[in-house]
């Protein structure tokens, strides 16, 4: 017997969303967007809630020295998907994502899941959500904000979900003490 309701993942483009939330913009050097800062359990919470996402897969460069926070996510329930890194002439370590997440969302993971959600402004996915949509299973693209859309996604017009929109849910509240930021 099928279940009554979609089996829902969604595959996120770990460094679209960090950058797309929390880096300024600006246009003709006035501030056209301001960063803030993403609570990625509440995030986690924010998809099963309002996309019913039954599993997360976050995927993420990977760098030793970051395992308390790999921990972490995976206590908010992601399934990490990691990348190898190399560093860039800046000594910037650098894991683009993009063929992972694709490999998994078209071909590991498809049979598993009715549909997807995808959490990413890149363009280069756009194969993919045609790929999905041909398949019936594209259910949502998740962008962080208006600035870190790219133009190649226009024509998703009916997919797309700005996450902005939903910032005080999905916003990791930093309070100041004395003059100095704490997390909340």
């Amino acid at each position: 017997m099928k279940n009554k309701f979609p089996i829902i993942y969604a595959f996120i483009d770990s460094q679209n969303l960090n950058l797309g939330t929390s880096k300024n913009v600006y246009k003709n050097k006035k501030l056209a967007y301001e960063g803030w800062k993403l609570d990625y359990r509440k995030f986690r919470t924010y998809l099963k809630d309002k996309f019913r996402v039954s599993k997360a897969f976050l995927f993420i460069g990977y760098i030793p020295e970051q395992k308390k926070l790999y921990e972490a996510l995976k206590s908010y329930g992601y399934s990490l998907i990691f990348k190898p890194t190399v560093k860039d002439g800046q000594g910037k370590s650098k894991g683009n994502i993009d063929a992972e997440l694709v490999l998994h969302s078209a071909a590991i993971e498809f049979d598993k899941y009715d549909k997807a959600v995808v959490v990413s402004g890149d363009g280069d996915f756009r194969c993919l959500y045609e790929y999905l949509i041909k398949n019936r299973k594209l259910s949502k693209i998740l962008i962080p904000n208006r600035y870190s859309e790219s133009s190649l996604l226009k024509v998703f017009q009916d997919y797309k979900v700005f996450i902005i929109k939903d910032r005080e849910k999905v916003e990791k509240k930093v309070l100041k003490s004395g003059g100095v930021a704490q997390d909340t």
